[in-house]
């Protein structure tokens, strides 16, 4: 997976309070929201049995 080149691009919408914490989250942890959304979504869906 790490050899993947990021190109497919994925829209989202949401509360605007939940944008909000999620760039204060992204932030606190040096990362862009896009990049802290794929973190987490890469930890479900390994927790899930989704990816390896």
């Amino acid at each position: 997976m790490q050899d993947e080149k990021k190109t497919a691009v994925f829209q989202v919408r949401m509360r605007p309070s939940v944008k909000a914490a999620g760039e204060k989250a992204a932030a606190d942890d040096s990362r862009s929201l896009a990049s802290l959304m794929e973190k987490l979504l890469i930890e479900y869906l390994k927790e899930k049995g989704y990816l390896k």
